[in-house]
């Protein structure tokens, strides 16, 4: 599996006018960077203007399943099975069948996502994949990669039914630290 095409424009200012129209001002200058991360921790919705587009090419079509889950700020494409397209009987396609699965997502969708794929109770290679999503991100928008974080770290405690434990290990903590860095002046 691997990311073939990924896509993001910088819009910014939009996303700063848009915060502006929200409290009643006119656009402000373009946004440093703990402007960027405080906006995006507090998940105000001007966010959702931030827009992203990938591929995934090679996979699994199992894990493209735990992906497509995911509807809300997200849209998917994902390759057909249709034994009219394929010329092979859907009946006899394994699930382990590599496709490719496309889609376009605002942040507030990477932000939710990363919380349910990024758990160590996510399978390995649903997490692989969506890690790559967060490696592309990181490279355009490392504020955003940066909140792209497991429901653990997000929430500061685990609510899983079946916890891995990664909430009691000392990497926990760090990362935790690491998430909360730069919010509110700390």
């Amino acid at each position: 599996m691997n990311i073939g095409v990924f896509k993001h424009e910088d819009n910014w200012q939009d996303v700063k006018d848009s915060t502006m129209t929200t409290v009643g001002k006119q656009t402000g200058k373009y946004p440093d960077s703990n402007w960027k991360k405080r906006l995006i921790m507090a998940e105000h919705s001007p966010i959702r203007r931030l827009k992203f587009y990938w591929k995934w090419v090679d996979l699994k079509t199992w894990v493209s399943v735990h992906m497509v889950r995911h509807k809300i700020g997200i849209e998917h494409w994902v390759k057909s099975q249709r034994s009219d397209r394929t010329g092979v009987p859907r009946d006899e396609l394994p699930q382990a069948q590599l496709i490719e699965h496309a889609c376009e997502a605002d942040a507030q969708a990477l932000i939710f996502i990363s919380r349910k794929r990024l758990c160590s109770n996510a399978s390995p290679e649903t997490r692989e994949a969506w890690q790559a999503v967060k490696d592309e991100v990181a490279k355009v928008e490392p504020e955003l990669a940066s909140c792209m974080v497991r429901e653990c770290v997000y929430r500061g405690f685990c609510p899983e039914f079946v916890s891995c434990g990664y909430d009691k290990t000392e990497e926990y903590q760090k990362e935790l630290a690491e998430y909360r860095k730069g919010i509110n002046g700390n």
